[in-house]
């Protein structure tokens, strides 16, 4: 309904085989490359706003370049990236493109390692300086870094004063720098170590360089920097040398999917883009799991090994919700049964009139929650038609059975999403009046004054499509009661991992708790929360509070729904409305192995998110409500 920006994505491909080899099977020394770009383009949903790709091409030459990049911003990035690395060919003739040889030995980008990034600002920070890959450069080829990630860190402040407090001077206080810095800093002194060892043993010139590149241990690299990460991450690197790593972090929240055999190994944010991309089976594709890095040498050798130790399980459950490609075979199933789960208390909200309800969705990201929704119906009305017929003292007349077996879940598609209808006009009013009409409806889809009317959603975040748009055009088709539904629990709190979700007051269940406290003269909660907060805000260590749970405490879900109701209802509006959620426990029943769940409960499961999200609620206390 209301689009959140999604997490970042990755891809990484490393050919293990010369180029000829992929030439000569698969007719184009391109192989890794076009690998590479289908894993972007599949993951397209993950980012909007940018987009880069870093080539390593191994064994040059000195005297020639080595390590490749192209940036692009806008929705258009990935066509533009690789438009740009085509730009390079266009002018050879034939004999020359087709030739692995000549490819390997002059063309840039066409070499053995790649890596890909989609980017969703998680940091407010945008333009050309903040797309990943980042690059930290250096003659010796061991000690160049490139590196990109799907994260957000809640401690980026103790990780810059550590490496500040070292003598280092990163050009940007931002996430990516701080952390390319620290971690060029690790890998510097591994090559400086490995340098000492074959020096002592009599090694000089390109011998102890050759020695080096062949023994670099990269997890010495990681287990130094990623236990001073707090938050949710993938972080992906090259270093010039060509060795390559895909560290997840320990809590799991972040996700990356990976395939390898004889001839390649490619990574992931998703596990179906892997599939599709390399035409293989789920099976085949294997998941990184928590604290868990992949290691590529240069010579091709792959292996995984545990960075840092695994701490609870706390893997998003967004990704499952919201934000992944829904033709993974058990995200499709865990969204059909989010959608299953709340037929009951969708029947209640109807008061159980099948007959007098149409049931749909918003487009598009709820439809297969929708489908879950309909079989559960389904077996509702197919249950009850069962007690029907054999509930009964006497047979049925023919016209009751046909009666009986007649009766159907009414489904149809009522919402439509206008793609073509752009709210770019600044000024207040006229964006208000455009945004209004961002949905349309199907007319005569309902009987107008006597059909309810439910329309499923993935979740409800700001309720700023509600209000503009959603409930306005829906009661244009008159329909005696519209339901919301959304497949997700209440949104109550920020993410802090990597979903762009950061200013308290732009959740409708903050705003709504906010509400039923001042009116029913509670506002001491209120202040008592800030304090709290405010006290807690120099305090060193993991012991952290949520003191933002205290705002929703006195209110149950129904409460706190209902006040919604009364925020987002835009005036004028004649149908009743009602918005039913999906519970804490049906969330956790659908998406088993994903209980990551902070944006619902305010359980974070790193110190650095307590501690963000109380730093939030102290921000909104001092510039929304304590000046009003």
């Amino acid at each position: 309904m209301e689009q959140l920006k999604h997490e970042c994505g990755v891809a990484m491909v490393r050919l293990l085989k010369p180029l000829e080899y992929y030439h000569q099977k698969y007719g184009t020394w391109m192989y890794g490359l076009n690998k590479l770009y289908l894993l972007m383009e599949k993951q397209h949903n993950r980012g909007q706003e940018g987009a880069g790709l870093a080539c390593v091409k191994l064994e040059a030459s000195p005297g020639e370049e080595y390590m490749f990049r192209e940036r692009a911003l806008g929705t258009g990035a990935i066509t533009e990236i690789f438009a740009a690395v085509h730009e390079h060919y266009k002018d050879l003739p034939p004999g020359k493109l087709n030739d692995p040889l000549f490819a390997k030995a002059n063309l840039p980008f066409a070499g053995e390692l790649y890596m890909g990034h989609l980017r969703y600002s998680t940091t407010g920070k945008s333009g050309i300086s903040y797309v990943h890959p980042f690059l930290r450069r250096n003659n010796w080829r061991a000690k160049n870094l490139a590196l990109c990630g799907n994260f957000n860190l809640t401690n980026v402040n103790d990780v810059f004063k550590e490496i500040t407090a070292i003598g280092q001077h990163p050009r940007k206080y931002a996430d990516t720098y701080i952390m390319l810095e620290q971690m060029g800093h690790r890998l510097d002194r591994e090559v400086e170590r490995l340098y000492r060892k074959y020096e002592d043993e009599g090694l000089t010139g390109m011998d102890i360089t050759h020695a080096i590149e062949a023994h670099i241990d990269l997890s010495n690299v990681l287990k130094r920097c990623v236990p001073t990460w707090d938050g949710g991450f993938v972080i992906c690197g090259l270093t010039g040398s060509g060795e390559s790593f895909s560290v997840r972090d320990p809590w799991g929240i972040r996700p990356a999917f990976y395939y390898a055999d004889d001839e390649i190994v490619v990574l992931a944010s998703e596990r179906p883009v892997i599939q599709t991309a390399m035409n293989v089976q789920a099976a085949d594709v294997k998941e990184l799991q928590r604290g868990e890095a992949m290691f590529i040498s240069k010579d091709g050798r792959f292996h995984t090994s545990q960075v840092v130790e695994p701490k609870e399980n706390c893997a998003c459950s967004f990704e499952r919700i919201y934000f992944s490609r829904g033709s993974d075979k058990d995200i499709y199933s865990e969204r059909k049964k989010l959608g299953e789960n709340l037929v009951d208390p969708i029947l209640k909200a109807v008061d159980y009139d099948i007959k007098h309800t149409v049931f749909s969705f918003i487009p598009n990201t709820a439809e297969v929650a929708y489908f879950g929704m309909q079989e559960g119906l389904n077996k509702y009305l197919n249950k009850r038609k069962k007690e029907w017929i054999t509930d009964r003292s006497l047979p049925l007349q023919d016209e009751e059975l046909d009666q009986i077996l007649s009766m159907r879940v009414r489904t149809e598609k009522v919402a439509i999403k206008d793609i073509k209808l752009r709210t770019f006009i600044a000024e207040g009013n006229s964006r208000n009046d455009l945004a209004a009409h961002v949905y349309d409806i199907t007319y005569g889809s309902i009987e107008p004054f006597v059909d309810n009317l439910v329309v499923i959603d993935d979740s409800i975040v700001r309720g700023t499509t509600l209000k503009q748009s959603i409930i306005g055009i829906l009661d244009r088709l008159h329909p005696r009661k519209i339901v919301i539904v959304s497949s997700s629990p209440q949104v109550r709190f920020p993410d802090y991992y990597g979903i762009d979700m950061s200013r308290m007051n732009e959740f409708i269940a903050f705003r709504a708790a906010i509400a039923l406290l001042k009116e029913r003269k509670m506002e001491a909660v209120i202040t008592d929360a800030y304090w709290k907060a405010k006290k807690q805000q120099a305090e060193e260590g993991d012991t952290i509070i949520n003191y933002v749970k205290d705002i929703y405490a006195p209110f149950t879900d129904e409460e706190i729904a209902d006040k919604m109701v009364d925020l987002l209802t835009p005036a004028g509006t004649r149908a009743k409305v009602e918005i039913v959620y999906q519970t804490m426990e049906g969330l956790h029943a659908s998406c088993p192995n994903h209980p990551g769940d902070w944006y619902f409960s305010g359980d974070y499961p790193t110190p650095g998110g307590a501690r963000m999200v109380n730093n939030a609620f102290i921000n909104y206390m001092e510039e929304e409500y304590l000046v009003k």
